[in-house]
């Protein structure tokens, strides 16, 4: 199944969802319109059961992305740049929040938004000729896709500060010592990286993946002991379900497991 819209493409395969950067020529700089468009795609993946795991990339040789549209943000008044800061707010917060375990496949640039939505995705795999930055101090503004949030989770203060405030580019090398991605390949391999790693999670149990995100995430977002009694509760909620009976039965039959969703 395809589905073209703009600039986002999405295709589903074997519970794989793949949401496709799809404008090469601009780099997958991000307008209003873009940005609409992702929330409609990723509408359409929320309201699909059989993905178990998105893959993100960009089909794009120079950039995953350059990040936001600096023309349409030029004359915007506070009012329009507030709408338009919630939007990208909105696109990231559906990555982390809705969408089941998000890979996202870096390339190239990897420029202010598109780090900002890189860091809303579960597991990230860069290309070895990628360059990230958070540039927006250049132009006199701040991360405003929630990049001043999660890139701290990312990196940690120290390395965030330094990036936010100067601006520097970093290459992929350095994002993996600092934690800002999972894993580096050449470039060549980075599709059949990303895939390998895509296809393995889409074997799971999409009731567990699920539950296991809701957990993960609200380590940032509740106090330790409330989260700790939050995992109790995906824990128990996932007992009684097929994928549990199933996934535990084929472990001591010693064969693979056959899950349901």
């Amino acid at each position: 199944m395809e589905n073209k819209t703009g600039s986002i493409k999405l295709e589903m395969n074997d519970g794989i969802a793949e949401l496709i950067l799809d404008n090469p020529k601009r780099m997958n700089v991000m307008d209003s319109a873009v940005l609409e468009e992702f929330d409609e795609i990723i509408g359409k993946v929320v309201e699909n059961e059989k993905a178990k795991v998105v893959l993100l990339k960009s089909n794009s040789s120079k950039a995953f992305s350059a990040g936001a549209d600096i023309t349409e943000m030029q004359d915007q008044s506070p009012d329009e740049a507030r709408k338009f800061s919630e939007l990208g707010h909105r696109i990231a917060r559906r990555l982390e929040k809705e969408l089941p375990p998000v890979v996202v496949a870096l390339k190239g640039y990897v420029l202010g938004g598109g780090v900002e939505l890189a860091c809303a995705c579960d597991i990230r795999i860069a290309s070895e000729d990628c360059i990230f930055s958070q540039p927006e101090i250049n132009i006199g503004v701040i991360p405003g896709w929630g990049g001043t949030q999660r890139l701290v989770k990312a990196i940690g203060f120290a390395k965030a500060r330094e990036m936010i405030y100067t601006g520097v580019s970093i290459d992929a090398h350095q994002a993996l010592e600092i934690g800002l991605v999972n894993h580096v390949v050449p470039r060549e391999e980075l599709d059949s990286a990303a895939q390998a790693l895509a296809e393995e999670l889409s074997n799971k149990s999409r009731n567990a993946l699920m539950a296991a995100k809701r957990a993960i995430r609200m380590s940032a977002e509740m106090g330790y002991e409330e989260a700790l009694r939050y995992e109790i509760g995906e824990w128990t909620s996932l007992f009684g379900t097929h994928d549990q009976k199933e996934g535990m039965k084929a472990f001591l039959e010693k064969r693979k497991p056959e899950f349901e969703n």
